[in-house]
């Protein structure tokens, strides 16, 4: 009997040298147990610190916590629960081992506990993969316990409890305590109360079990065992237990999946600025050419753009936002993106798309314009040629008559976007799937502090899940919302506010000897008309008057100045605004009118950490002097008249704004595009809004021009903001002008010669009478 039981001690022994030499199951490296967690969510914190979303790995959305960070209760409850003797075994408790042996195996008793220490628990999660059936379970035990003793030498028990936390995964994407906490209580794990710790380390048993969303009562039930064990240790009194055994579970629940969270157009465009590579012509597009410009330019000069390529991690490997957990302090304010969300719901959802249905009520060519009713096939089948369906379709094999059969014959179920129910589940082809979504219309708003670049609110369509394509950083025909730029160029050469024109149609000739005529929405007048005139109410024959002042070259070098990137054209017609901008570009440009002449680059970061809190880059805003300080109160003063009693005077009449502001709208050829700019002193916001494609746009006037279309959003929004008290923002701002400044000072002298020199064609007109 003796030598057969050394023989069996003996064995054993035998056995777990071997495991402990790797010999038998797995054993982890030296390197894997000094870094068994090496990925985690980073983190965007906006500036009114609250997590605005995070970046992970699949649905690994695990978030670093230090010790220090987790409540007292979180810790009490776990060690009450899963490990009463934690704080006095090295990895193995061997009285709960006897204890479960005894019991389970020689007395049959399924409820004697569990074995498992914490470190146990832990060494299960990170190394043991699932087992098929209880044999395989049963080898991989004593692999555990090795390891366990091994986690033992290498981390404090406070450690080993952080690890453990961090690791578990509690369903809906929560990996880890600081995203379950976020999860079911929006909170971070320091802020939970005692039944909430209880709720989430209750959840540890099982928690698909025990989910408090899909089973309230089971889970409340597995808390309250949790709350009992408390008190058994002592962290309790019965009373304490009795009274928190009482309370009902209340979530405040907030699922992560990447797509129904607060700016998801902001989290699109930041990956991609920091996940950026090196720029190399061939991995562009032959029709990329400007964008490989761009990229190459914004890697060279913009620190973000590609920061984790340029900058390494200690181990020399290069930074990834997706599993690095990193802390990236955004300029966002939480409050202002909700408001800048919640003004384009209320318009685009609430009354535009509403207009936008009714014209095309009935049209066979609905959505595309009138114009192309001819072409809505085609149309259509360029927007099939890029969809993944066709592409898919196309790898398979199928002819292109058979792919258009698949898309025009076959319905499928599917999801659609509506304003009102937000999806709606509905069977359609997919050919009337892609004509339906062309019905919504798309929008772009950005809002900035004009004075650190600060990006403060970012939207970039109008529903992440269904329409990907980013708004705000996209191009689009920027219209009259170019022409502060050539009365920039007008004021910068010396020109006033008070300068002028007779009010007729204007002819420029091009450097081809061919003439062009403006349109305009005023008749001719025939009477004097100022610059500022012509601003405040964005009269083409005005604009195409100061055009002819200067020569398109030195136009088109302004506009790169005031940072468009897409080379313009230096033709005559520039000075209407055929080239495209993006809204993104387009706000930045607008600072510089608020900023005495300095054009302020967006910033979307101020900083970034590490995973333990250490300061690992910082961004400070990238400025350029575009024209001069008194060229800037010029342009205040004229922009200030086009609220004041212009195109944008709706932001008084209609949403009774009070505070100086300046503004302009813009609206492109056919109603394609409805733009509108406006600056308080310490905002300054753009928008626009249109079709997915220009040839899908209303075909009235009266619903298409920017002021109908994207001045309600800035509306909306100013009035939000305003009306938080919590944000440092008042509806009372004044700009800083000096009190002597007369934007008329420098004027030149209005003189019938001065005007005969410009344009003969006016002698004739009675010059000398209106002069007089």
């Amino acid at each position: 009997m003796w030598g057969l039981f050394g023989l069996v001690a003996g064995g054993i022994v035998l056995f777990f040298v071997l495991v402990s030499a790797g010999m038998v199951g797995y054993l982890p490296k030296i390197d894997e147990l000094e870094n068994p967690i090496d990925k985690y969510a980073s983190q965007v914190i906006s500036t009114d610190n609250k997590l605005l979303f995070t970046y992970s790995q699949s649905d690994d959305n695990r978030i670093f916590v230090d010790y220090s960070d987790l409540s007292p209760h979180l810790i009490d409850a776990l060690v009450a629960t899963e490990d009463i003797r934690y704080y006095s075994h090295s990895g193995i408790d061997m009285i709960g081992l006897g204890r479960v042996i005894f019991k389970t195996l020689i007395l049959s008793h399924g409820e004697s506990g569990g074995g498992s220490t914490i470190t146990q628990q832990l060494a299960k999660l990170l190394y043991s993969p699932k087992a098929n059936n209880k044999l395989q379970r049963a080898f991989q035990k004593p692999v555990e316990w090795v390891i366990a003793a091994k986690l033992e030498r290498f981390y404090s028990k406070d450690e080993i409890i952080n690890l453990y936390l961090n690791k578990y995964d509690f369903n809906y994407n929560a990996v880890g305590i600081e995203s379950a906490a976020r999860t079911y209580f929006n909170k971070t794990p320091n802020e939970l109360t005692i039944e909430e710790s209880a709720m989430l380390i209750g959840m540890l048993k099982n928690s698909s079990l025990y989910n408090p969303v899909r089973r309230p009562e089971l889970t409340k039930d597995r808390r309250d065992v949790v709350i009992t064990q408390m008190r058994k240790a002592g962290h309790l009194t019965k009373h304490e237990a009795d009274s928190l055994k009482q309370r009902p579970i209340e979530l405040d629940f907030n699922r992560s999946d990447h797509i129904d969270i607060i700016a998801p157009y902001y989290r699109q465009h930041l990956a991609k600025m920091m996940m950026a590579k090196k720029p190399e012509r061939k991995n562009y597009a032959s029709w990329q050419k400007q964008q490989f410009v761009e990229d190459s330019i914004s890697w060279m000069e913009d620190p973000l753009f590609g920061w984790c390529h340029k900058n390494k991690k200690p181990d020399g490997s290069h930074y990834n936002i997706y599993t690095d957990g990193l802390k990236i302090y955004s300029t966002l304010d939480y409050r202002m993106q909700r408001y800048a969300e919640a003004a384009v719901k209320e318009h685009l959802g609430g009354y535009l798309q509403d207009q936008f249905f009714r014209e095309k009520k009935g049209k066979s060519y609905a959505p595309y314009s009138r114009d192309v009713s001819d072409k809505v096939d085609n149309l259509m089948m360029a927007s099939v040629r890029q969809s993944e369906r066709y592409r898919v379709l196309k790898q398979g094999g199928l002819t292109e008559a058979e792919i258009i059969r698949n898309f025009k014959e076959k319905p499928v179920e599917m999801k659609v976007f509506s304003w009102e129910h937000r999806e709606i589940d509905t069977v359609m082809t997919p050919w009337d799937s892609i004509r339906y979504h062309k019905n919504f219309l798309r929008t772009g708003f950005m809002a900035m502090d004009p004075l650190t670049g600060h990006v403060k609110a970012y939207v970039g369509g109008p529903d992440f899940k269904f329409f990907k394509y980013d708004s705000s950083t996209g191009k689009r025909q920027i219209g009259s919302t170019i022409k502060p730029y050539l009365y920039t160029l007008a004021m910068e050469e010396g020109m006033s506010p008070c300068d002028g024109m007779i009010h007729e149609q204007v002819t420029l000739m091009d450097e081809n000897g061919i003439p062009w005529e403006p349109r305009n929405t005023r008749p001719a007048s025939r009477e004097f008309v100022s610059i500022k005139w012509g601003l405040q109410n964005s009269d083409n024959w005005v604009t195409a008057w100061l055009m002819k002042q200067f020569s398109p070259y030195a136009f088109a070098r302004m506009l790169q100045s005031f940072g468009l990137k897409t080379p313009a054209d230096p033709v005559v017609s520039l000075a209407l605004g055929p080239n495209d901008a993006s809204v993104y570009e387009m706000v930045g440009a607008y600072s510089a009118f608020v900023n005495k002449g300095i054009r302020i680059e967006p910033l979307l970061v101020t900083r970034i950490e590490d995973p333990h809190g250490t300061e690992i880059a910082s961004f400070v805003p990238r400025t350029k002097e575009i024209f001069s300080e008194n060229t800037s109160y010029k342009m205040l003063d004229m922009l200030k008249g086009v609220v004041d009693g212009g195109t944008a005077g709706r932001l008084r009449r209609i949403y009774n704004l009070k505070g100086q502001m300046g503004a302009k709208t813009g609206t492109t050829n056919n109603n394609s595009d409805g733009w509108f700019m406006s600056f308080t002193p310490n905002l300054v916001a753009g928008c626009w809004v249109g079709g997915e494609e220009p040839t899908i746009h209303f075909d009235r006037m009266a619903y298409g021009q920017g002021a109908s279309m994207a001045l309600p959003i800035h509306g909306i929004f100013y009035q939000k903001v305003y009306a938080d008290s919590t944000l440092n923002y008042k509806d009372n701002g004044m700009f800083e002008i000096p009190s002597d400044f007369d934007p008329c000072h420098d004027m030149q002298r209005y003189s019938p010669d001065f005007y005969r020199n410009e344009d003969p064609v006016i002698e004739s007109e009675g010059i000398d009478d209106i002069f007089n």
